[in-house]
């Protein structure tokens, strides 16, 4: 448990869960494709806390309650022989940015790794998203430009996953 500004910063709870999902529907209408976010609480309290959790969560609580989240997973990079983190969410009510909360966060992340000999930390961020952009620079994060991210979904996916028919 870490202090920032008047937050805590902290490892998410399964008390937290409805909380979480309300920062990631706040996120979701951020990134303008609120209609394509469909996590419910059941959802996201089986991947934090189920019989084998493979997401991971650390919060920013105040007196009134979450205001800021980081979700977050391993990923294996084989070139360096290590796990790394992939943050998934990275999200601070607007009401309570300029605290600090984003910084604490990432370094709590950052920290994570570095304890537990996890080779990186990776993440997307929009292309329209300045704000952010310029604040991870700030942080020392590197773009990584010569990758174009690719996705399976939907119908394209059902199609390949039942052998391309």
């Amino acid at each position: 448990m870490t202090r920032s500004g008047n937050g805590v910063i902290r490892r998410a709870t399964p008390a937290d869960v409805p909380g979480l999902v309300e920062l990631v529907y706040d996120l979701a209408e951020y990134e303008k494709a609120r209609d394509e976010c469909t996590l419910t609480a059941e959802q996201l309290h089986n991947a934090l806390f189920g019989p084998a959790p493979a997401l991971f969560a650390h919060v920013v609580e105040e007196d009134t309650g979450l205001v800021g989240c980081a979700i977050w997973f391993l990923n294996f990079s084989t070139w360096k022989g290590a796990h790394g983190i992939y943050l998934e969410d990275l999200y601070v009510k607007p009401e309570t940015r300029g605290k600090g909360y984003g910084k604490a966060l990432l370094t709590t992340l950052a920290e994570e790794a570095v304890a537990n000999g996890y080779g990186r930390v990776d993440w997307a961020v929009l292309t329209w998203n300045t704000p952010s952009i310029d604040f991870y620079k700030s942080l020392g994060a590197v773009g990584q430009d010569e990758w174009v991210g690719y996705r399976l979904e939907g119908e394209a996916l059902d199609a390949l996953g039942r052998g391309g028919k």
